[in-house]
């Protein structure tokens, strides 16, 4: 490992995109956001995963992957959030990965090691303490026992006044995303749990997992009656056109790059493919 040369930019956003695949398959099996048995147990990073299994599911977590790792090469990625949500869109568990370009490397010079940046291999195994701690991390979320009423989103939230950037010809629309699914629209009320960080010398990584306010409340709801796990809520207002944008119109999202807009298998017994949630890509104020 020590005789391994130090990162380039381009390896850092390769294996930070890579990574942050193989978390979000993890944080859907750990969350038990679908059934064990729609996930194959793989290794990476000298640890055991658990991949999904359905063909629409990665094809919609690859292409939203794709989008990250376009934005963190023009170094414009601030957040990736995958929000764990209800059957009324209301947001639940937020899965924060908080990237900051610690380095400025010019296009020309993205494939050249980095001095001082930490080795491939030293970063492997970084990560391999991310899902250490990840899969863990029911300790201190508990379960939801929502079964058929959760479902996910995957958001990105950019840095200010930064359009989002593609090489791609016939990039796919840009589109607002549900403020209440981004960092931006948490409450006060919310809890955050730090999972990991690491410093790779070129772009710092860090994931935590927020709960939101609402979830809470429900927990303690659940409990007064005596029922373990999170409490039904009513179906709340349909949101306002401000909630629905964002301040001043700046939260944004992209569809499914395919053009199609994928959502998970909404049945847990028998997957099946709903066309009715995109990738969703925010841009924070």
């Amino acid at each position: 490992m020590a005789d391994s040369p130090p990162l380039t930019f381009s390896q850092a956003v390769r294996g930070i995109a890579e990574f942050i695949e193989v978390a979000i398959h993890t944080i859907l099996y750990v969350r038990q956001i679908y059934p064990a048995d729609l996930f194959i147990r793989r290794k990476k990073y000298d640890t055991p995963v658990f991949q999904s299994r359905h063909p629409a599911l990665n094809d919609y977590i690859s292409g939203a992957v794709k989008a990250i790792g376009e934005q963190l090469l023009t170094g414009n990625v601030e957040k990736v959030v995958v929000v764990i949500k209800d059957k009324e869109e209301v947001g639940l568990e937020r899965f924060i990965f908080s990237i900051d370009n610690m380095i400025q490397v010019e296009a020309f010079n993205k494939d050249t090691s980095v001095e001082n940046a930490i080795s491939s291999a030293a970063l492997g195994q970084y990560f391999r303490g991310f899902l250490v701690k990840l899969n863990m991390v029911e300790s201190q979320l508990g379960q939801m026992y929502l079964g058929d009423d959760v479902s996910f989103s995957i958001s990105i939230e950019l840095k200010a006044d930064n359009p989002p950037g593609t090489k791609d010809k016939n990039p796919p629309p840009w589109i607002p995303a549900y403020t209440q699914h981004t960092t931006s629209g948490a409450s006060e009320n919310s809890e955050m749990h730090l999972i990991r960080a690491v410093n790779t010398g070129i772009l710092d990584l860090s994931l935590a997992v927020q709960e939101s306010d609402v979830k809470l409340q429900r927990e303690r709801e659940a409990l007064r009656r005596g029922k373990p796990g999170i409490a039904t809520a009513p179906k709340p207002p349909p949101p306002r056109s401000e909630d629905a944008l964002g301040k001043d119109g700046e939260q944004l999202a992209v569809s499914n790059p395919d053009g199609s807009h994928i959502d998970k298998p909404t049945n847990r017994n028998r997957p099946s493919v709903s066309f009715v949630e995109p990738v969703e890509v925010s841009m924070k104020e």
